[in-house]
């Protein structure tokens, strides 16, 4: 049977109409993944769409070293977005920050283990709960470590529901100094807020994912009577342009869409006279 709540959830994760989510649901039996995959074959849903209403409310809090050799991010979430406003959960959750960045924690798991008074932070996020009145939820966190001559840095925009964490190597001690790399490793923060990549490389995006892109590509072209013999080659044009779109170093700079990431590291690198290496980056956006 097909709900009406099955529907919803693939109209927010598709935007497709209503109509459209009911007839390829009952086509697929309810499957979800089949659907959205059927969706964008059929060119009605984009690659990865999901919308931003599908977000759980709360807060994305970063903190960095006083060097900048070392940074967390993290993710707390709540239901609504009046508990997420409140300054008692605003507090809450720098106190979170605050903890986990002296502790150190390495991973998820060991940040919910970090004392933080009476209890564990796995422990005090449910007391709160009873508190709040609401659901809580320490959903995700990372910390970076720089590697000798690194910078981690971090962004975070729209007041708590994007975060950035990011690491850019450097070869001379005197480059994180200068106003240039500064500039630089703020605009990287904020090109990838903006422009969401799915990896560093091509090496970071899943075969699994490159095969269903190709899938799909394939059923549009067949669909369009495209003739058999040229369909692979469309297929490679096709997948060069989502791997632009979707690798960091590939993407065209938010602030000139003309200079690609790896060509603009590149350049600074030359003004600097430094070699300069984006190592990582991690990108939150609420509830995803």
């Amino acid at each position: 049977m097909i709900t009406a709540a099955i529907v919803k959830e693939l109209r927010d994760k598709t935007n497709a109409g209503m109509m459209d989510c009911k007839k390829v649901l009952s086509e697929t039996n309810g499957d979800i993944e089949a659907s959205i995959k059927l969706l964008r074959e059929r060119g009605i849903a984009k690659a990865g769409a999901k919308a931003d209403r599908l977000a759980k409310e709360g807060v994305i809090t970063a903190r960095l070293s006083p060097n900048a050799d070392s940074g967390i991010i993290l993710e707390v979430n709540c239901e609504t977005d009046f508990v997420s406003k409140n300054e008692n959960f605003q507090a809450f959750v720098a106190l979170i920050a605050d903890k986990l960045a002296s502790a150190k924690a390495a991973d998820h798991a060991a940040a919910l283990a970090v004392n933080m008074g009476e209890y564990d932070l796995e422990n005090t996020v449910k007391a709160k709960v009873v508190e709040v009145g609401e659901n809580l939820q320490f959903r995700k966190y990372v910390r970076y470590d720089a590697a000798p001559g690194g910078v981690i840095a971090s962004y975070i925009h729209l007041g708590g529901k994007v975060g950035v964490l990011i690491e850019v190597g450097t070869t001379k001690a005197e480059t994180a100094g200068t106003d240039t790399f500064k500039e630089l490793i703020k605009d990287l923060t904020l090109h990838i807020a903006a422009s969401a990549p799915k990896g560093l490389s091509r090496d970071d995006i899943p075969e699994s994912v490159v095969e269903n892109e190709k899938d799909i590509f394939r059923v549009r072209l067949v669909a369009e009577g495209k003739p058999a013999n040229i369909i692979d080659n469309i297929i490679k044009g096709q997948l060069g342009k989502f791997f632009a779109e979707s690798c960091f170093l590939e993407q065209g700079f938010v602030k000139d869409p003309d200079i690609k990431i790896n060509a603009l590291l590149e350049a600074k690198g030359k003004e600097l006279g430094d070699t300069l290496t984006v190592t990582r980056f991690v990108r939150f956006a609420l509830g995803e």
